[in-house]
């Protein structure tokens, strides 16, 4: 535990988060948090587009969920941040979070649990979702869907994007299985 002062001015005890990886997990339990948020201001508004490699246990996930809570606008979760002050338009956008582990690295369930991750999205949004399209087709449709409906911006964030490719990278076979239907997917 370590000490710090609290918003009212007491000294209070506040937890480190070791194991915690998502933002608002973070701020609402009262962990210690270290303010970034300038960074993720200067991150959304200077590009479109990321790719983010960073080395395992380097705060992707943490980051991922930090970009989450922004887009969906959840200001109240940023109070005391620097990204407050920077922000002036707190703008709701649809958000398309995939964390890829729960995809699995089983190939013949592999199509299945994807759909079943953009089902969630599309019933979220009370979207239209075809049976009949692979994964590949359903997520470009839930892209444009939301994109319609919101008259926003979608903004999709891809955790864990290679799990898939890294779990088999001994298994040339199967990783060029995974490698060709996540590029499918990704395209």
């Amino acid at each position: 535990m370590i000490y710090s002062k609290g918003e009212r001015g007491g000294e209070s005890m506040r937890r480190l988060p070791i194991g915690v990886q998502d933002f608002e997990d973070m701020i609402t339990s009262g962990y210690v948090y270290v303010d970034k948020t300038d960074l993720v201001y200067k991150l959304v508004t200077e590009s479109k587009q990321y790719f983010l490699g960073r080395p395992r246990r380097f705060g992707k996930s943490l980051l991922i969920s930090t970009l989450k809570a922004y887009f969906q606008g959840k200001r109240e979760l940023f109070r005391g941040l620097a990204i407050e002050e920077l922000e002036k338009e707190w703008k709701q956008h649809p958000v398309i979070h995939l964390d890829m582990t729960r995809a699995g690295v089983n190939f013949d369930n592999f199509e299945y649990r994807l759909i079943d991750r953009l089902k969630f999205h599309e019933k979220l949004w009370n979207l239209p979702g075809d049976e009949k399209n692979d994964a590949a087709t359903r997520f470009y449709n839930l892209v444009a869907n939301a994109c319609e409906k919101s008259g926003e911006r979608v903004v999709v964030l891809v955790d864990e994007y290679d799990k898939q490719l890294v779990e088999h990278i001994g298994d040339r076979e199967l990783n060029d299985l995974f490698r060709a239907k996540l590029k499918d997917f990704y395209g």
